[in-house]
């Protein structure tokens, strides 16, 4: 597993303090996946309700609160595939 995936499951383990309501799943461009539900975030590459992709400096933006990821949809730099319902309430979660 790649140091950006681990860094990346232990920021999002913080942000999201616990588990998540349904099944997410990050694509980092070029290092892997990180899952999210209710057990919490992992890295893993498995089903989700949404697929969320973006490079691994657009998705360290959202993170670090600099980039905010409905601009980073809107600017085409996070791309969402599934339930937009889900990406928009993972997104506030995240805000």
């Amino acid at each position: 597993m790649s140091d950006v995936i681990n860094a990346a499951v232990e920021a999002l383990s913080a942000k999201l303090n616990g588990g998540f309501d349904g099944v997410a799943k990050f694509v980092i461009t070029g290092e892997g996946a990180i899952m999210l539900d209710a057990s919490g975030v992992r890295a893993g590459d498995e089903e989700a309700d949404v697929t969320l992709t973006a490079s691994t400096d657009t998705f360290r933006a959202i993170l670090d609160g600099d980039l905010n990821p409905t601009m980073a949809f809107m600017s085409g730099k996070l791309s969402v595939d599934g339930s937009m319902g889900m990406a928009m309430k993972l997104g506030s979660a995240l805000s």
